[in-house]
């Protein structure tokens, strides 16, 4: 896969609606409802973090689901790489990049949406081929004003805000020429999870798709 390709892959699934749920899912059991839950309230891309034992699990239950589009989220390495993509992982996502991500990406023909923090590492990714990033942390680092001050000199690239990124803030972040879509954990924290609060997930899901900015 080409830098050009992966980047083609991940604006089309950015595009399809203005956030991306990132999830922290700790029971294999909750795949399914959740994933239904999110693809129902029309978010359809799932970003599924590599931060517990059922992740990958998670991610081969959600790749049968009709209409979603799972991703692998926290990629740090070329193993990672390797798990995510024979789970049935359709994107990778990763909170920074390094030459040996890209490559094992590249190589699995897993598209990645990788994590820049400043606009060195942008100008880097562009250079590399990639146009499309995760800006992360984004509240952290700066928040909108960020972004929106760096698509003067660099308004080939585009991105997608992850970290601190609110159903408040949100709009903000969209507002950008050069933001896609934001991700966000509200949508399906652990305590709905646990609750089996499938409708209110969905219900919450529904509004994120259709924030605008």
């Amino acid at each position: 896969m080409t830098p050009k390709d992966a980047s083609t892959f991940a604006r089309k699934i950015a595009g399809l609606a203005p956030v991306i749920p990132v999830l922290v899912v700790e029971d294999a059991a909750h795949a399914v409802p959740l994933a239904n839950a999110l693809v129902a309230g029309g978010l359809p891309v799932l970003e599924v973090t590599l931060r517990t034992p059922a992740a990958l699990e998670v991610i081969r239950a959600m790749a049968d689901v009709e209409g979603g589009i799972p991703g692998a989220g926290t990629l740090l390495t070329p193993a990672d790489v390797k798990a995510a993509k024979a789970a049935g992982a359709r994107f990778g996502v990763s909170p920074g990049v390094t030459e040996r991500l890209l490559d094992a990406c590249e190589d699995a023909e897993l598209p990645l949406l990788a994590g820049v923090a400043t606009v060195t590492e942008a100008m880097w990714m562009y250079e590399r081929g990639y146009d499309m990033c995760k800006f992360f942390p984004a509240e952290a680092n700066g928040g909108a004003s960020v972004l929106k001050a760096w698509h003067g000199p660099l308004p080939q690239v585009s991105y997608c805000p992850t970290g601190g990124v609110t159903p408040q803030n949100a709009a903000e972040y969209l507002s950008l020429p050069n933001v896609i879509c934001v991700g966000g954990s509200w949508i399906a924290n652990r305590n709905l999870m646990q609750a089996g609060a499938w409708d209110e997930i969905e219900s919450l899901a529904r509004a994120a798709s259709a924030l605008k900015g």
